[in-house]
């Protein structure tokens, strides 16, 4: 059960590194890196998956707040990201940019915020 947790962190870790990367990218340029939605999506599926695998675990210690707060900005960034990608070239850059906030204070929440959610 570790290596599934861990592959799907893994994979978790990639989707945020796309969008954040994918925003710094698009900064100056019109438009979202295409990459984006599909990245954010595989974020919020393969984050439920981690809290599934982690809560049938015999010694979990899910922080049940954390995952809430997280889940929700995660679900935000998805709508956000797809309602963009449909703008194209026209979504305007305050969009983009709370794409990428988001994006940033979710990584922030997942190393501050009190309490762990890993298998060992």
């Amino acid at each position: 059960m570790d290596f599934v947790y861990q592959a799907l962190l893994f994979l978790h870790l990639l989707s945020w590194a796309i969008i954040l990367g994918g925003w710094i990218a698009t900064m100056k340029k019109p438009g979202l890196y295409r990459g984006i939605p599909h990245a954010a999506l595989t974020a919020l599926l393969t984050g439920l998956l981690m809290v599934g695998v982690a809560e049938m675990g015999s010694d979990a210690d899910v922080n049940h707040m954390k995952i809430g707060i997280k889940t929700l900005v995660t679900v935000v960034v998805v709508v956000l990201a797809f309602r963009a990608k449909k703008q194209g070239d026209n979504a305007p850059r305050g969009l983009i940019n709370t794409i990428g906030g988001l994006t940033v204070l979710n990584i922030a929440l997942a190393i501050f915020f009190a309490g762990r959610h890993t298998l060992g």
